[in-house]
């Protein structure tokens, strides 16, 4: 690849009544002793940081899976030039789901439903939580509020000066069955009472005709055509964002303004989660087995079942309304859709 320079990419950020350059960061990856001044503020400059590594990782003998995320970088890069015009500016409150490791210097964006509760885990046992065994920590643990900062937490300055040292990676998945994965375990199954009484009372006061005294007080009977309804009537978007677990990878990370070093994907997790973890100097703290290839195979088969009942026409409202996420993380429409 030659000598390489990657850009940070950062919008204007407004804080109170301010208007605060975050700016465009450029962050040129330099051999030793050039890059040791970086490594010494958070490892003493004892060791070297993810980022030297992947970038070490570069200059050499390139492996196979280094040259898989060298190309899903190159498509995510291609694809944010090809289809997208004018954005607007990223608020601070635009960071919340980018977590801090300052320990070891890395940038997590978190997806619901691509392994975050693992990946929170992970983290956590990085800094010693669990006697470093993420096994060990209980997920309502990993999800606890401030238990990991966020980038939003930090001022500008301090912002920017991560963003053009850390390694920052996020985890993304085929979108339909992660969205299928969200309805499934936040609106159909049982134990998901809390969510149910959140939004399944509100899609169902406001989609389902006559609906039963039952259901408006529970929405725990939520149909999936009713979900997809809720989520593509313009009025969901306009009374608040999106609940995270549904909202696009897209919006909750905004690869096409921040630079992501590693793109993991959810079908790849094992592989993926290794090699952040060989990057971090950690290869022998084990991630959280992932699904086993059946359970996927499930999630896929849960997917067909329910758009197998959603008409051609609403099945492009919704490929329209996730298509960035097709787009940029290489996803092709599946099979199953009737698309026009």
């Amino acid at each position: 690849m030659g000598k390489r320079c990657w850009r940070r990419i950062l919008a204007a950020s407004s804080l109170s009544a301010a208007l605060l350059l975050l700016g465009v960061a450029t962050r040129a990856l330099l051999p030793e002793p050039e890059n040791r001044a970086l490594g010494s503020i958070w490892f003493g400059g004892k060791r070297r940081s993810p980022l030297q590594m992947l970038y070490d990782l570069d200059q050499g003998p390139s492996s196979a899976l280094a040259e898989v995320h060298r190309q899903r970088r190159d498509l995510l890069r291609r694809a944010c030039s090809r289809h997208t015009r004018r954005q607007r500016l990223l608020q601070p409150e635009d960071l919340r789901h980018v977590l801090v490791d300052d320990t070891h210097g890395l940038l997590y964006c978190y997806v619901p439903k691509v392994a975050c509760t693992n990946w929170k885990r992970v983290l956590l046992a990085l800094s010693g939580l669990g006697g470093g065994d993420p096994q060990a920590i209980p997920a309502h643990e990993a999800h606890a509020p401030g238990r990991l900062p966020s980038l939003a937490d930090f001022s500008p300055a301090e912002i920017n000066r991560r963003l053009r040292a850390y390694l920052a990676f996020l985890f993304v998945r085929e979108p339909f069955e992660r969205l299928a994965s969200a309805y499934h375990n936040k609106l159909a199954r049982p134990a998901s009472a809390v969510f149910q009484r959140r939004y399944g009372t509100r899609i169902v006061r406001r989609l389902r005709p006559r609906p039963r005294p039952d259901a408006l007080a529970r929405g725990h009977d939520v149909r999936f055509t009713e979900f997809l309804a809720y989520l593509l009537d313009p009025r969901t978007r306009r009374e608040e964002p999106f609940n995270e677990h549904w909202e696009r990878a897209h919006a909750l990370c905004h690869p096409c303004r921040l630079h992501y070093d590693v793109v993991g994907k959810f079908e790849t997790l094992a592989e993926d989660a290794a090699f952040v973890l060989g990057l971090v100097g950690a290869p022998g703290l084990r991630f959280p087995a992932p699904p086993p290839r059946a359970k996927a195979a499930t999630t896929h088969d849960l997917a067909v079942r329910l758009f197998q009942d959603i008409s051609p026409f609403y099945q492009q409202r919704l490929f329209d309304l996730y298509k960035m996420d097709f787009l940029l993380f290489n996803y092709s429409a599946p099979a199953y859709l009737r698309l026009h």
